[in-house]
């Protein structure tokens, strides 16, 4: 098991996602109405999922930014219902310290934050939950984050700046012991740079921190493929186990069930090669 901040996950922990918005790039519209977002939560914890990570903004390429009010009003109603009717962990996915701080309030136990706490009074309203923080790289703003990213040495640079944002949260007050880090797959990333990432998971272990990796449906993997959003089942679980084998302990995904096959399978080699 793996323990972060106040919550305990398994030692690869499975977060399943839940977008409550009309426009995210693979289900967008599909689950932001109260009931739907309720029987999707309901379906993601029965397939396996250990966390659902409630977003009410989208952050894919292009995306524009939406108000506090109308983010607050698409959130919190689902984030009680989850942790009510399923127990589970929730996390939200969000930039805004108000939304932190009322989405901390009604239970959610996890933030995962693209800009890693550093919009205007992020890191306090962060430091004054109890939450586990995910902090992600992102090259540039959704907006415009894909029109030309470039990087001297992708992995280095996302390390390096992933150290910095922990340096910001130790400043704050936030202990290490409640940080998760995210490569950011897709967020500022050309293909090439994703599968370098990938590849080199591994070297943001020099951290120390739990990694999560989400790169489920993503780009990259039409690329690689050729397939639309809704063919890229195979290719995202590929993808995760990768990402658990070079060292991911969260896997954030769409296809929950499936995926979490491909850990217990990962797991079952693993115990036999220690047995041998």
């Amino acid at each position: 098991m793996q323990t972060i901040g106040a919550i305990t996950l398994p030692d690869v922990a499975v977060m399943g996602v839940l977008n409550v918005t009309p426009d995210s790039f693979s289900d967008g519209g599909r689950y932001n109405g109260l009931d739907a977002a309720r029987r999707q939560a309901a379906r993601l914890v029965d397939e396996g999922a250990d966390i659902i990570d409630v977003g009410g903004e989208s952050t894919r390429p292009g995306s524009d930014s939406v108000p506090v009010d109308a983010e607050l009003e698409r959130v919190l109603p689902v984030i009680e219902a989850v942790i009510a009717e399923t127990g589970a962990v929730v996390s939200i996915d969000t930039t805004k310290p108000e939304v932190m701080r009322e989405a901390a309030a009604s239970g959610a136990g996890m933030i995962n934050d693209v800009r890693a706490l550093q919009d205007d009074g992020a890191l306090q309203a962060a430091a004054n939950t109890a939450c586990a923080v995910c902090l992600m790289h992102m090259q540039g703003k959704p907006r415009t984050m894909q029109d030309n990213p470039d990087y001297a040495d992708v992995v280095a640079d996302v390390t390096s700046f992933l150290a910095e944002r922990v340096a910001a949260c130790v400043d704050a007050g936030i202990e290490t012991s409640r940080l998760v880090v995210d490569p950011g797959f897709g967020f500022g990333k050309t293909v090439e740079h994703n599968l370098q990432l990938l590849s080199r998971l591994d070297a943001l272990a020099a951290l120390g921190l739990p990694i999560l990796a989400g790169i489920s449906r993503k780009s990259t993997l039409g690329a690689i493929t050729g397939r639309e959003v809704d063919e890229r089942m195979p290719a995202s679980i590929v993808a995760a186990a990768i990402a658990v084998q070079n060292g991911a302990s969260i896997v954030r995904v769409h296809d929950v069930a499936p995926t979490v096959d491909a850990i217990r399978v990962i797991q079952a080699v693993d115990a036999a090669m220690n047995r041998g």
